[in-house]
């Protein structure tokens, strides 16, 4: 084996270097859609319902010329798509792809490509599966109950290493401990950290955040970190080759935000089939005297019901959940 093959290395510190490190998987040209389907590729209807939610924004913020953000934004594919919806709206949106990755070829020259959230933006701040690859460490009760940070190798072996301590252990106690041998977390403290700059970057709208999660009362008990490759899940080995991803605490990025949140009512964190149905998603089927009576049209809404069902379906797209928070103007 190579030496850097023999590394040890906490997890954090290994998917950093496999997902964004030099030829790491997310800076690959063919991006995230050659290898998972997200619910920006399942449907164009999921960019028409951001798009929806776009102009709720622009309505509550009492203007035509707004912010969408797009954390997280892989090949632009949702901007792309948002974009397109909206035209013919009467809005004017000014579009932010935030991503690691080179800016593609042939993109739309409206959205502007940057590293990070831009500061004092006013309208939409929407992260689609960021989170879930914000590298995190991973912990686990050793024999004796006590909580130590998992090391791993680039070909996927793991140990046990140092106690978890400082922070980590106390966020761990807060949100996800570990009382059996054998038990495992992924400390989401990095992603608290993420989220709270990323909703520090709004002057005002609103902000979601969607993603496979969970919540305190119902964590895995052996953790979710896992891997993909074209379309497959494998096991998480941190070379390269792979997506490397774990389910998001997403109760804890709600609570990092810290002092001054929204009045009551303006925080939720929802399932996506809820969202989406609010924003005009169904997959209720068109009915059937429809199919007598217009048969192409009875074709196109079928297929629209077949897309939009995909999307909020249980055990599948419908079951990641959005954290939405409002963003008052400064003085409102």
């Amino acid at each position: 084996m190579t030496d850097e093959t023999c590394q040890w290395q906490g997890w954090r510190q290994a998917t950093e270097r496999a997902l964004y490190g030099p030829g790491g998987f997310y800076l690959r040209p063919e991006g995230p859609a050659g290898h998972f389907r997200t619910s920006v590729h399942a449907s164009p209807l999921f960019a028409a319902a951001v798009a929806r939610l776009l102009g709720e924004v622009a309505d509550e913020l009492g203007t035509a010329e707004v912010d969408l953000v797009d954390v997280g934004a892989g090949r632009g594919e949702l901007l792309t798509g948002v974009l397109a919806a909206a035209e013919g709206s009467g809005l004017t949106v000014r579009a932010y792809a935030v991503e690691r990755a080179a800016r593609p070829t042939g993109l739309d020259p409206r959205i502007e490509w940057t590293d990070r959230p831009p500061r004092g933006a006013r309208g939409l701040l929407f992260a689609n599966e960021w989170l879930d690859n914000v590298p995190v460490d991973v912990a686990e009760a050793d024999a004796e109950g006590t909580v130590r940070y998992v090391e791993v190798r680039a070909d996927g072996a793991e140990r046990l290493g140092a106690p978890v301590s400082g922070p980590d252990a106390e966020w761990l106690a807060r949100w996800w401990p570990l009382r059996e041998p054998g038990a495992r977390a992924e400390i989401g403290r990095p992603r608290d950290e993420a989220w709270a700059a990323a909703v520090a970057s709004l002057a005002a709208g609103r902000t979601v955040a969607v993603d496979y999660a969970h919540v305190r009362a119902s964590r895995p008990p052996f953790g979710s970190l896992t891997g993909f490759r074209a379309g497959r899940e494998v096991p998480p080995i941190p070379d390269g080759s792979c997506d490397l991803t774990a389910h998001v605490a997403l109760d804890a990025c709600e609570a990092a935000v810290g002092p001054g949140a929204p009045e009551p009512g303006g925080t939720e964190l929802v399932p996506q089939r809820e969202a989406l149905r609010r924003l005009g998603v169904s997959g209720e089927r068109p009915p059937l005297a429809l199919a007598s009576a217009d048969p192409a049209a009875y074709v196109r809404r079928l297929a629209t019901a077949g897309e939009a069902a995909e999307l909020t379906a249980r055990g599948g797209l419908g079951d990641f959940l959005w954290l939405t928070r409002r963003v008052p103007a400064p003085g409102v």
